[in-house]
Formats: C-alpha cells, sequence, structure tokens
C-alpha cells in the first residue's frame, strides 16, 4: 500500500520562505517521478514542480520559477519543495503525489497523492 505524507505548510507573511516535505512508502522511491501540486479555493488544482526519478528532468509552473526549488532525498524516502519569496496568491493546498509523468515542458498526476498541506500567505 502506497502512503504519501505531506508536512510543512504554515502561515507565513509574504515575502518569507517555508520548505514542504513528502515522505512516501510503499514503492520504491528513486525509481518514481515526484510531484508538487495545488489547489486555491474555487480554482483548478495545478501543477507546481516536479523532479524526475534521476533528478536530472525538472519542471516549474512559470509562476513559481525562481522561487521555488523542488529536491530530493532519495535515501530518506523524501521530495521537498522549498519555497521563498511567497507571494499571497501562493496560498493553498499542497498535494505531493508519486509516480508523476514528469517531462520538463509539463507534467501530469498520478494515483497516488497525499492528504495535503495548507499554506497560507498573507500580505
Amino acid at each position: 500500500q502506497v502512503q504519501v505524507v505531506e508536512s510543512g505548510g504554515g502561515l507565513v507573511q509574504a515575502g518569507g520562505s517555508l520548505r514542504l516535505s513528502c515522505t512516501v512508502s510503499g514503492l520504491t522511491f528513486a525509481d518514481v517521478a515526484m510531484g508538487w501540486f495545488r489547489q486555491a479555493p474555487g480554482k483548478e488544482r495545478e501543477g507546481v514542480s516536479c523532479l524526475s526519478w534521476s533528478g536530472i528532468s525538472t519542471y516549474y509552473a512559470d509562476s513559481v520559477k525562481g522561487r521555488f526549488t523542488i529536491f530530493r532525498d532519495n535515501a530518506k524516502n523524501t521530495l521537498y519543495l522549498q519555497m521563498n519569496s511567497l507571494k499571497p496568491e501562493d496560498t493553498a493546498m499542497y498535494y505531493c503525489s508519486a509516480g508523476v509523468g514528469c517531462f520538463g515542458a509539463k507534467m501530469s498526476p498520478s494515483k497516488y497523492w497525499g492528504q495535503g498541506t495548507q499554506v497560507t500567505v498573507s500580505s
């Protein structure tokens, strides 16, 4: 049984930073691409960033390029999202997904999701 567990969300002022973590069990973490999605109230879910299993291929949504960094620690079965220079429009529930499609120019979700972690950025 695959389990995906996010943590690290919270309330931060605009311009601040947060680091999200996602720990996965039940699959070979090092063999799968991983990704972060987010969904704000009243909006569709959007892909934020993904990282291939090798760590070579990455994708970032235009809205977060230059501010967010995705990385992974395969020894800990953990994916991270370092979020800097946060803006109020980054406020959303952030979800981790294991086994995503991650092709550099786009990303697609998989069937394995976490429960989400809330990020709220105040102005």
